[in-house]
């Protein structure tokens, strides 16, 4: 399945996957929806302190890799980063910690493919 194109992504749209990604976690933090040039296209709070701590984020997983990484989930002490990526966008979560892992990623990557068929 070829993901969203970001061009093509709505501010409405955006921040409606957003929304519907908060709806489907109890355990969310906050969210950012990221264009490929890092570009926070919707978020949870302030967008500017989304898209950079994101983008370092994905880069970061890419390094360990010889391709982009397609998920990623960082768990800490104080909560846990997931990151999702289909077609050239991507999704940024920070959740509580002892977030169920696959079903944040599953509900990620289900809000990312909704957008691609909206917007498709």
């Amino acid at each position: 399945m070829t993901g969203a194109n970001a061009e093509r992504v709505s501010e409405e749209a955006a921040e409606t996957a957003v929304g519907r990604l908060r709806e489907m976690s109890a355990d969310l933090r906050g969210c950012a929806l990221l264009g490929p040039d890092g570009r926070v296209l919707a978020a949870t709070g302030d967008p500017d302190r989304w898209g950079a701590a994101g983008a370092d984020l994905l880069a970061a997983a890419d390094e360990a890799g010889d391709e982009p990484a397609s998920h990623l989930h960082v768990a800490t002490e104080d909560g846990e980063a997931f990151a999702v990526r289909e077609g050239d966008l991507a999704m940024v979560a920070v959740t509580e910690r002892f977030t169920l892992a696959s079903l944040m990623i599953f509900d990620m990557r289900a809000v990312l493919r909704d957008l691609a068929r909206e917007v498709g």
